[in-house]
């Protein structure tokens, strides 16, 4: 009896240290593989290493792209599947073996254990992402960049090229991208380590030198800012590049005995030239957008503006010399200025007679603050109404007006051009519908003595009259 139950503690004791030394394999096991009924981000991960299950982990994941950025902030994509970039779970499976797996595995055996980890990195396929990297905008516009400096005339104006400041070092870059992806960035803006400066030859210095010269002349061209009415701009880049002399042949920039730039007459007048012909109104036609709800053309005839291009050449000329004091609002010189300035020099302050349908409306700001009926000049005579763009250039009181077989009191007398003007007709009963065919004025535009006082009150010296049929 004593020998079968020591053989049964025998047994017993071998059978414990069997089950024991098999918990300790398995906890050893388990240090480096994953325990029965783990699951990991969906994958079934049991008996697997971190290595596999972070190999099934990578090709599941969902990849988007990585973005790049240079020194101008501008970002450049690649996309993770070309260029071989996959995430890395390792760190995180290696935790959380560390922290579950060996010793709580026996937990499992009850009941499945799922969870989810993010990777913590990025591993590259150094072939693909090297292509990838190599083929961005930013890379191969690097690659093609010349070197030195050159000031070149653009039509945003004179700009430096300058190939030898803040040039990319594709391979410091590349280095940086890899370090960054090994950290789990994907969105990368390089440094300045990745960027390196060329040394300046002679040639480059003194490009730089006439840079300096040229930007504070177009610095000091912005100062100047043109009031042309309605419309306000300063002098651009673009525009002050035209007021600086250039070599006829080779198109260099001339300088002086100095060394410094020179502004050219001929530039200057040439665009007081050009503003000229975009504002001046003398002489020319213009649509007219009538109250009867057409659009009509009509000339301007006295009325009209016109710059007067030999003294603007002269004060822009001046001012732009180095040490003028020409900076803020100027409104330039003018032969001829109307009532409104700018390209719609008629303004919103205007009297309009249609002289057809034998309306006079006078408009202030936009609205109508005046309206009525006339009689202009007889047709059937000969005398009509000329059309044109004219303005009121004088207002008297109690005039007599005189002509070939008349001679005719008012009391409110506007002229318009030479002897046509706007007044009163004390000796008619009946303005507007058709009496201007046969018994119209000898030109001017007739109406009642209440309506010629109020616009004669009303009106100021200068509007613009705009008569057409």
């Amino acid at each position: 009896m004593k020998k079968l139950l020591k053989f049964f503690v025998f047994f017993m004791s071998c059978g414990a240290f069997l089950a024991l030394g098999g918990f300790f394999a398995l906890v050893l096991y388990y240090r480096s593989h994953f325990p029965v009924n783990t699951w990991i981000n969906g994958v079934y991960c049991t008996g697997k290493t971190v290595e596999e299950v972070n190999q099934e982990l990578a090709q599941g994941a969902e990849l988007s792209v990585v973005q790049v950025a240079g020194a101008d902030g501008v970002f450049w994509e690649m996309d993770m599947e070309e260029a071989g970039i996959r995430p890395d779970y390792t760190l995180s499976l290696r935790e959380y073996l560390e922290q579950n797996a060996t010793g709580f595995w026996p937990d499992n055996l009850r009941s499945p254990v799922s969870c989810e980890v993010a990777p913590q990195g990025y591993r590259v396929e150094e072939e693909k992402l090297r292509k990838c990297f190599d083929s961005l905008p930013l890379v191969e516009g690097e690659r093609t960049r010349p070197e030195g400096v050159l000031l070149c005339r653009t039509q945003e104006g004179y700009t430096l090229q300058d190939g030898n400041r803040g040039r990319l070092d594709p391979e410091a870059a590349y280095v940086f991208l890899k370090e960054c992806l090994k950290e789990g960035v994907t969105q990368i803006r390089l440094e300045e380590s990745c960027y390196r400066d060329l040394p300046d030859t002679e040639a480059d210095t003194f490009q730089r030198e006439l840079w300096g010269q040229v930007s504070r002349f177009q610095a000091r061209c912005g100062e100047i800012l043109y009031d042309m009415g309605a419309e306000k701009f300063s002098l651009t880049s673009d525009i002050a590049g035209g007021f600086l002399a250039t070599d006829p042949v080779n198109g260099s920039l001339s300088l002086d005995g100095e060394g410094k730039i020179v502004v050219s007459p001929e530039g200057v007048r040439q665009w007081v030239e050009s503003l000229a012909a975009r504002y001046d109104t003398c002489g020319t036609e213009r649509d007219f957008a009538a109250t009867r709800g057409e659009t009509v053309r009509v000339e301007y005839v006295t009325y009209g503006t016109k710059l007067d291009v030999e003294a603007e050449t002269a004060y822009l000329l001046e001012a732009l010399q180095e040490g003028a004091e020409a900076a803020g609002t100027h409104v330039p010189a003018y032969s001829q200025e109307g009532y409104a300035r700018g390209l719609d020099d008629i303004g919103d302050t205007y009297i309009e007679v249609d002289l057809t349908e034998q309306k006079l409306y006078y408009y202030v700001e936009g609205e109508i603050a005046l309206e009525t009926d006339v009689v202009t000049g007889n047709l059937a005579k000969k005398y009509g109404t000329p059309e044109g763009i004219n303005f009121v250039y004088n207002k008297q009181r109690n005039r007599t007006l005189r002509g070939p077989g008349y001679s005719s009191f008012v009391k409110y007398w506007m002229p318009v051009k030479g002897g046509i003007g706007l007044h009163d007709a004390s000796w008619r009963s009946k303005f507007g519908g058709e009496i201007y065919k046969t018994n119209g004025s000898h030109g001017c535009i007739n109406m009642s003595t209440q309506v010629a006082a109020r616009l004669y009150d009303m009106v100021e010296l200068g509007t613009p009259v705009v008569m057409f049929y």
